[in-house]
């Protein structure tokens, strides 16, 4: 099964939480709401995840060995990180545009 699509849907600075993503498997199956989280060692991704009781959370769909979570994350890192420099620089862009006040 290979990725053939990652999709940044949404960026964040705030809280933990710096991004939610869509992930498609060979053009046919696709995988959306994964997080991209900020921890103590750095970013890692998330699955979706719905709540079985009070306080525990269940994953509803996610890699079965390392190798491919490995992959996994990888992949949406590194389109996180495209996205988070396209968004940086239309931000630039954009503040560039607008006129002086004086």
């Amino acid at each position: 099964m290979k990725i053939t699509d990652v999709r940044v849907r949404k960026l964040s600075d705030e809280g933990k939480m710096r991004g939610i993503v869509s992930v498609t498997f060979d053009d046919a199956f696709v995988v959306h709401d994964i997080k991209i989280i900020e921890g103590q060692s750095g970013l890692f991704i998330a699955m979706p995840s719905r709540k079985i009781n009070e306080t525990e959370f269940r994953d509803i769909a996610h890699p079965i060995n390392s190798e491919m979570r490995s992959e996994l994350q990888d992949k949406i890192l590194e389109a996180y990180e495209v996205a988070k420099e396209r968004a940086e620089v239309e931000e630039e862009e954009s503040m560039a545009k607008e006129p002086a006040v004086d």
